[in-house]
C-alpha cells in the first residue's frame, strides 16, 4: 500500500488522492497540490482503490452522474464492455464495479470531507481547495 503525505497542511481536512503513477494528468495534479502546499494521503488507485461505500458517498456528494467516475478511455472500461452498460447502473452498482477494479476509476480522484474532484482541472482544484 502506497501512502505518502506531501507538503505541510494549511487545513485539517483529510484529503485522499487516488492516482496512477504513470498517469500524466495525475502528475500534473500532484505538482499543483505540491505547489499550493496541500497535504494529501496518496493512494495508488490500482492497488488500493476506494471502497464501494466511499465511492457511493463520493458520487452522491459530488452531484455528478456515476458515469463521470469511470475512466472511459481505459483498457478495463473497453475490455469490460462498460460503454454498453454504464448508463443503466445504479449508484450502488457503479460503486461496486469501480471498487472491484481501480483501473476503471477516472483519475486522479481527490476525496475529502468537503470535496470530491474527478480528473484534474486547475480551476476546479483552486476553487475547491481555496484555503486548504
Amino acid at each position: 500500500m502506497s501512502t505518502k503525505p506531501t507538503r505541510n497542511a494549511k487545513s485539517t481536512q483529510e484529503l485522499r488522492f487516488y492516482h496512477h503513477p504513470t498517469c500524466s494528468t495525475c502528475k500534473k495534479a500532484q505538482k499543483w497540490l505540491g505547489a499550493h502546499d496541500v497535504t494529501v494521503e496518496e493512494r495508488r488507485i490500482a492497488e488500493t482503490p476506494p471502497s464501494a461505500r466511499e465511492l457511493e458517498d463520493a458520487i452522491v456528494r459530488s452531484g455528478l452522474p456515476a458515469k463521470r467516475f469511470f475512466n472511459t478511455s481505459g483498457q478495463s472500461y473497453r475490455a469490460g464492455g462498460w460503454s454498453e452498460k454504464v448508463d443503466a447502473l445504479s449508484v450502488r452498482d457503479a460503486s461496486e464495479a469501480l471498487a472491484a477494479d481501480g483501473m476503471l476509476i477516472k483519475r486522479p480522484l481527490l476525496i475529502g470531507a468537503d470535496v470530491v474532484l474527478v480528473g484534474f482541472r486547475e480551476d476546479a482544484y483552486a476553487e475547491a481547495l481555496a484555503g486548504a
